[in-house]
């Protein structure tokens, strides 16, 4: 093959390859700490220790987030009657309630979206919910929290920091509350 040619068929052959290739580079430079941050930090960033703020029970009563933050581990679900996600991840929250229950507080924080504390009284009675059911009508927590979606989980360590943070039906809630209290690595589980 002569020098012409040779050098032809390299600059084709770069010209083709050499965009696939940066391209191929590109997405992985790009996309991979997306997907890091999706996986790992939704809303508000993990090692963060939420403002407190104060929302209402369902009767109108002021409940006070402080009380939860520092004080053991707390699980909050941002959650809406008319949420599919909601409605998929019951069964996770409640396997996760029953082994984790006295040892986690569980909050269900009913955002202010298409819904009342009367929609959500009514659609209690039918779908109950597992852990104590708020209200946060005026989007007190839902900022707080930089809760992006309904079926978005925040988990606070004893401390009071997000430990994890995380949305759609297929999270691992044991999982992640195994980790939170310390269970991950122990020869046996014994809650």
């Amino acid at each position: 093959m002569s020098n012409a040619r040779a050098r032809f068929a390299a600059l084709l052959c770069v010209t083709r390859v050499a965009p696939l290739a940066a391209a191929a580079v590109l997405s992985l430079v790009c996309v991979a700490p997306l997907v890091a941050q999706v996986e790992n930090e939704i809303g508000i960033p993990r090692g963060t220790i939420p403002p407190a703020v104060e929302i209402e029970d369902l009767d109108g009563e002021a409940v006070d987030l402080a009380q939860f933050v520092g004080h053991g581990p707390a699980l909050f679900q941002f959650w809406a009657r008319w949420c599919d996600v909601c409605e998929a991840l019951a069964p996770t929250m409640q396997a996760a309630h029953t082994r984790f229950g006295d040892h986690v507080a569980f909050l269900v924080v009913a955002v202010g979206v298409n819904q009342s504390p009367l929609s959500i009284r009514r659609h209690v009675q039918q779908h109950p919910v597992t852990g104590r059911l708020l209200w946060d009508g005026e989007g007190r927590a839902t900022r707080a929290f930089q809760a992006p979606t309904t079926g978005y989980i925040v988990i606070l360590d004893a401390e009071g920091r997000v430990a994890y943070t995380g949305v759609g039906e297929d999270q691992d809630i044991e999982a992640a509350l195994s980790l939170v209290l310390g269970l991950v690595g122990r020869g046996h589980d014994p809650l």
